[in-house]
């Protein structure tokens, strides 16, 4: 792609940005934020999930199953279509808070999938890019109610980084180390 091209892509929102297919693309657009968050997401996740175990009993159960699920590739499988979504949060101002379901739909607009979180007051906005056999990196915009999301690379207000992690054909999530709201670890949790 012509740097040309790139710029316009980046200029017209997170819609016009291309799938990277592992080829280098997503270090092209990832801020040097997000680039230090995703450094750092081995130990923010430790640290959130740490804190995490003081929460409630019933809510730590939930969040212990979630991440005991077997990771599968992505490669064999399709994820567009409308799914159920909810956020946990781990850390933070609260050790564990695990939201109820909203919707979210994941789309492919010949580029690559597009996630779209279209209830709730949270919102997120934007592209998944290879990474490796059973992680892809998902970088977003976040909004609130129906403000409409800005381009990915507007700041760290609204910026989202995270790592996406595919359990089977009707479940996945993503996790965002060092949100910039509230938690440590914001975990988006998929189901169809």
């Amino acid at each position: 792609m012509a740097v040309r091209t790139l710029l316009l892509s980046l200029g017209m929102g997170l819609g016009s940005i291309m799938l990277a297919h592992a080829d280098g693309e997503v270090q092209k657009l990832i801020t040097a934020a997000d680039k230090a968050r995703l450094d750092k997401y081995g130990e923010t996740r430790k640290a959130a999930l740490e804190e995490a175990k003081a929460g409630d009993p019933s809510e730590v159960k939930q969040l212990d199953d979630l991440l005991a699920r077997p990771l599968v590739a992505f490669s064999d499988k399709d994820l567009t279509g409308n799914w159920k979504c909810r956020t946990i949060k781990a850390g933070g101002i609260s050790p564990l808070v695990i939201y109820g379901w909203f919707k979210c739909k994941v789309t492919d607009d010949g580029s690559g999938w597009r996630l779209a979180k279209i209830t709730g007051s949270q919102r997120t906005t934007g592209r998944f890019f290879d990474d490796n056999e059973k992680r892809a990196i998902y970088l977003g915009s976040f909004s609130v109610n129906d403000d409409k999301a800005k381009p990915y690379g507007s700041g760290p207000e609204s910026d989202q980084v995270g790592y996406a992690f595919r359990n089977s054909a009707s479940e996945w999530r993503i996790e965002f180390p060092a949100p910039y709201y509230e938690s440590k670890l914001d975990i988006m949790e998929f189901k169809r």
